[in-house]
């Protein structure tokens, strides 16, 4: 059963995988993205949805990081210096915890 799902999990990646690369091949046409002022960027179409993406992605993440480090301060006030509940749970010796799945 394991072996089933770790396959199922390679042909998901794979078939995600062989979609994205056909887009590209697929998008490689020139566009011009216009910005303010006259100014403009001509690039390859995959290359101009690769950077819109990870532009979106590097937006989200910079917006999270106050929720992140407000969440930090108030665990950190909650419990003792050095000690998260994971650890607190386990003998000294023990080695660290590994959650379910991984």
């Amino acid at each position: 059963m394991k072996q089933l799902l770790w396959l199922l999990k390679w042909i998901l990646k794979a078939a995600i995988f062989f979609t994205l690369f056909a887009f590209a091949l697929n998008n490689q046409q020139d566009t011009t993205v216009h910005f303010f002022f006259g100014t403009q960027w001509r690039a390859p179409q995959v290359l101009v949805v690769l950077t819109t993406f990870a532009a979106g992605v590097i937006v989200g993440v910079l917006g999270m990081v106050p929720r992140w480090w407000k969440h930090r301060r108030t665990t950190s006030q909650t419990q003792p210096a050095g000690l998260s509940t994971a650890a607190s749970d386990q003998s000294p010796g023990a080695p660290p915890a590994v959650p379910h799945g991984l």
